[in-house]
């Protein structure tokens, strides 16, 4: 069996523009990754449940919440400002195409900056990008560069190998409630402070 074709970021963020599916390193599990308008390969490749949504992955916090209602806003900037980046994903109000696109029929969406700089600059190249874990539906996560690319030897990967360590462990998943409270969706590698704080 070939092995994965490893592109630098330029060349990568290219395949990325032609709607090729990418596999990157996170501060967390390895991911999936492709433009938001073909987020529907994702759930193809990975054999994934389409009421499962996907993540929106960016580079800053400014790329992200640009999709995200106003009345968020203030408590999704004060949790990014303590934990972005990092492994906390927000699932916030949003609207638009891209919530049809990775969330479809539903009225928010996932987002996450990543602790990882060799990702947070390929996103900085292409924009916020569709992502999930890299593993089949309902088989255990990978974990390294190897793994991955075992799972979809057919998908390019972001160089250099090997990548950056990672702790293995999945975000942790907050909603945001109406009330400007937080609601845990997943425990994951962060334990965040849901006190209200006047």
């Amino acid at each position: 069996m070939q092995p994965s074709c490893v592109l630098d970021q330029k060349s990568l963020a290219l395949k990325i523009a032609e709607g090729v599916p990418a596999l990157l390193p996170t501060d967390t599990l390895p991911a999936l990754a492709v433009s938001p308008n073909k987020a529907s390969k994702l759930w193809e490749i990975k054999r994934r449940p389409l009421d499962k949504p996907l993540i929106l992955m960016g580079a800053t916090p400014q790329d992200l919440f640009e999709y995200v209602y106003e009345c968020a806003l203030n408590d999704a900037l004060k949790m990014a400002e303590i934990y972005w980046p990092g492994p906390l994903t927000l699932v916030l109000p949003a609207s638009g195409e891209i919530v049809e696109a990775l969330n479809p029929g539903s009225l928010s969406i996932g987002l996450r900056v990543p602790a990882c700089l060799l990702t947070t600059s390929l996103l900085a190249r292409t924009g916020p990008l569709a992502t999930t874990s890299a593993n089949l539906a309902g088989n255990k996560p990978t974990k390294n560069s190897e793994e991955a690319s075992a799972v979809f030897p057919d998908l390019p990967l972001l160089g250099p190998i090997p990548w950056p360590s990672s702790s293995g462990l999945a975000s942790t998943v907050l909603k945001w409630e109406q009330d400007s409270s937080w609601k845990v969706l997943r425990r994951g590698q962060v334990n965040p402070d849901l006190s209200k704080k006047e």
